[in-house]
């Protein structure tokens, strides 16, 4: 009976680290796929899921960085996300009259 526990606990451990290191990997391809990935592109597909997105020069360096604060915990994007993103829009923001 003893043996027939340990032999269970045993393995709900493995499968357990199973998952945890599965998910740990999959964590860092995510990552790496967000370092691959400019600023617009992000934008692009993180803001128009839920409006239309603004033009980068319709708010000044400061007001996208507190956009950016904002929307990061609103869409649960992660602050290298926000970051590229914000640097993006900033980008624009410096070049209101090409937009």
């Amino acid at each position: 009976m003893k043996s027939l526990l340990k032999d269970k606990i045993g393995f709900i451990a493995t499968i357990g680290f199973a998952a945890v290191t599965a998910l740990t990997v999959a964590s860092c391809v995510a990552s790496q796929k967000v370092t691959e990935k400019s600023g617009g592109q992000l934008w692009a597909e993180n803001c128009s899921h839920c409006h239309n997105n603004p033009s980068p020069g319709s708010f000044s360096d400061d007001q996208w960085e507190t956009i950016g604060m904002h929307m990061q915990t609103r869409s649960l994007i992660t602050e290298q996300e926000r970051i590229k993103i914000v640097a993006f829009l900033q980008q624009g923001a410096n070049r209101k009259d090409d937009f």
